[in-house]
């Protein structure tokens, strides 16, 4: 046997020694605690044999005494009034609230339209399995590496959208709300659902002029999604 392999025969040797050891320590100990838990246990229970009825009728007392709490506790733990979650309503009731959507959440489409000088149609429908709410705010359209970001076309903010299933929202752009030759030409916008969404798309629209861009709040409808003005 070489050297090195009777060094390590030794270890284990030891290492196996030490834990037949241990074992039989604690076999030692623990039939020294058994004999001593069963001596203490008998003493106790010769010590409290006169006792014995009135410790019965302990416990058929506290027994019914926990029932109590706990029916108690059952009736004041629940919700069946729904009042945890949703949003309140102002009318007693409260409607369950949906996440906001992400731009990854939505599948895209634009498409230009000739009406009120010509203008971009975006349209956003959620991804299948996935039901998200569109904020009551403007959408987020920006232009070219510069980031020139379209402005309100409308006076008043919307309302919030919940997208699911076939629902489609709608939001007209107008790139160029101006009468001046100038502008820059670019081919893609960038749309994302409010200035803290962490992954706008990019979303090929055609060449396109863009000079002081407009866009509206988003809408159910295609035909009030028009960028007037």
């Amino acid at each position: 046997m070489s050297g090195n392999r009777r060094k390590a025969f030794l270890v284990s040797a030891v290492l196996v020694g030490g834990a037949l050891l241990m074992t039989a320590c604690q076999d030692t100990d623990k039939a020294s605690d058994t004999g001593a838990s069963q001596g203490s246990s008998s003493a106790s229970g010769d010590a409290a044999t006169p006792s014995g009825s009135s410790a019965a009728g302990s416990g058929k007392g506290s027994g019914k005494d926990s029932g109590a709490a706990g029916k108690g506790s059952g009736a004041t733990g629940g919700t069946d009034d729904g009042a945890g979650s949703g949003a309140d309503t102002g009318n007693g009731k409260r409607e369950p609230v949906g996440q906001s959507c992400g731009a990854n959440d939505i599948s895209w489409n634009t498409r230009s339209e000739t009406q009120a000088g010509g203008y971009i149609l975006i349209s956003a429908k959620a991804k299948p399995g996935i039901t998200c709410v569109l904020p009551a705010a403007l959408p987020t359209v920006a232009f070219g590496s510069d980031g020139t970001e379209a402005g309100p076309a409308e006076q008043a903010v919307g309302e919030q959208i919940t997208l699911s299933g076939n629902t489609t929202a709608y939001a007209g752009v107008n790139p160029k709300s101006t009468n001046s030759g100038g502008g820059k030409e670019l081919d893609s916008i960038i749309v994302a659902v409010g200035d803290d969404d962490p992954e706008p798309v990019s979303l090929k629209v055609g060449t396109i002029t863009v000079d002081k861009p407009v866009v509206t709040n988003w809408h159910t409808s295609a035909t009030d999604a028009v960028p007037f003005g």
